[in-house]
């Protein structure tokens, strides 16, 4: 079985390195690469965009950026003179291994955990051509989630570096119990292990997560709009609860996010420390001081506020009465919450929930935080900076300073002036592999 799922995977890497075209085959990159670019924006902190520039890559980081077009002979040389270049970009929440539609019910009960890896695989070739370097997938069966990050750090499936919490910790009934909607006789194939009731098995619930691989610990303290119930967006958990799960992940070594759409569940969640808010449709003035004096993030996820409202909208919508009200009631809320946290001095990182939307589409949310209120600076530092802060990776990613990783993107046009432009990127690196370059 082990033998069978690897050649799976090692099938599908093959698929989706024909279609990114990665520069070198044997998965490494040269060892002295030039990328002479225009304008750069080097550091989103400092928002200075430089011109003429070449960034110096070597086993995979920034050297050095120098002035002027340079090289040096054996040197690879990339021509980025038209472009616009700056760091890779960082999506705080994604699902890779899955995507809404219309066959979503069907494929709870045709798929394998295999499959959704593989699907996983492809969608993961998708985000990285849209420029995301990095992701946090918040959400999906530990084998596929954990399988994927797995493959793609060891370089056998091109895609984004991921942040990986696997399955949600979630109480029973609630959002994130994956036996909502099933015969009575299914429920034990279908609930997680990660699945409580009660502050001593919510404690079990974490550190079984933590033992399966997570890097984050993700829970649904609220219902949540795409549960096939009536159960409501409201908190879910119990203090007691709440408070066992985030000492649990703390003493363990893991930040906790939690998925929260009702004031209640996001106050309650950040009374105890919790680490970040995923939504946050109903934040209220209490929300906003609990976040500023915790120093916790808001990963708004405007884009799947927008797609599930337009999708409970249409005549033939697929989503079924209890979704399509949730959607209608929470989605066109989300884009005011944005402009409420970001006028309240909340700090903000950028997060799509794309799987909900279209993978490939992450770039989208850019242009919903400008209408929330952010200039395309913040916008920008959002999906680097600060997610990269969030993530806990700032020494990593999130600029090009040197030692940093090569995550390096760039478009034609000037997105400090039209943020849009960064829906079509033309160049990828990652690691100092080429991985698109139009």
């Amino acid at each position: 079985m082990k033998s069978t799922f690897k050649a799976g995977l090692v099938a599908a890497a093959l698929g989706v390195l024909a279609l990114v075209g990665v520069a070198d085959a044997q998965g490494q990159s040269s060892p002295l690469t030039y990328i002479q670019a225009g304008r750069v924006l080097a550091d989103p902190a400092t928002g200075k965009v430089e011109t003429e520039r070449t960034i110096v890559v070597e086993n995979g980081k920034v050297l050095r950026i120098e002035a002027g077009y340079t090289s040096a002979p054996g040197a690879n040389v990339i021509d980025l003179k038209d472009s616009f270049v700056l760091p890779g970009l960082i999506d705080s929440h994604v699902h890779l291994t899955s995507q809404n539609g219309p066959k979503g019910a069907l494929e709870r009960f045709t798929k394998t955990k295999s499959d959704y890896a593989l699907d996983g695989a492809w969608y993961a070739g998708l985000t990285l051509r849209a420029g995301f370097t990095t992701v946090a997938d918040l959400g999906g069966a530990n084998e596929s989630v954990f399988g994927l990050r797995n493959a793609i750090a060891a370089g056998r499936v091109p895609g984004p570096r991921i942040v990986a919490a696997g399955s949600a910790v979630s109480v029973h009934g609630g959002h994130g119990d994956d036996a909502n909607g099933v015969p009575e006789s299914m429920v034990h194939l279908f609930r997680d292990a990660a699945v409580c009731s009660g502050a001593d098995d919510c404690r079990r619930a974490v550190r079984e997560q933590v033992r399966s691989g997570a890097d984050v610990i993700k829970i649904t303290a609220t219902g949540g709009v795409l549960s096939p119930t009536n159960a409501g967006l409201a908190k879910q958990f119990s203090d007691e609860e709440l408070k066992a799960i985030v000492e649990t992940a703390h003493a363990m070594g893991r930040r906790v996010t939690a998925h929260a759409h009702g004031g209640d569940g996001i106050n309650a969640f950040l009374k105890y420390g919790g680490d970040s808010i995923e939504h946050g449709t109903y934040l209220d003035a209490e929300s906003i001081k609990l976040f500023k004096a915790n120093g916790a993030y808001l990963v708004p996820t405007l884009l799947a506020g927008d797609f599930v409202a337009r999708e409970a909208a249409k005549p033939d919508t697929w989503m079924v009465p209890a979704v399509k009200a949730k959607a209608l009631e929470a989605g066109p809320r989300m884009l005011d919450m944005g402009r409420r946290a970001h006028l309240g001095g909340v700090k903000i990182a950028y997060g799509t929930d794309t799987g909900v939307s279209p993978h490939g589409e992450n770039a989208r949310e850019f242009a919903l935080l400008i209408k929330a209120g952010l200039t395309p600076l913040e916008a920008i530092k959002a999906a680097t900076i600060y997610a990269a802060d969030h993530l806990d990776l700032a020494g990593m990613i999130g600029s090009l300073l040197n030692g940093k990783q090569a995550d390096i993107i760039a478009v034609k046009g000037d997105p400090l002036a039209d943020v849009t432009v960064l829906e079509h990127v033309s160049f990828v690196m990652k690691g100092g592999i080429v991985y698109r370059q139009d």
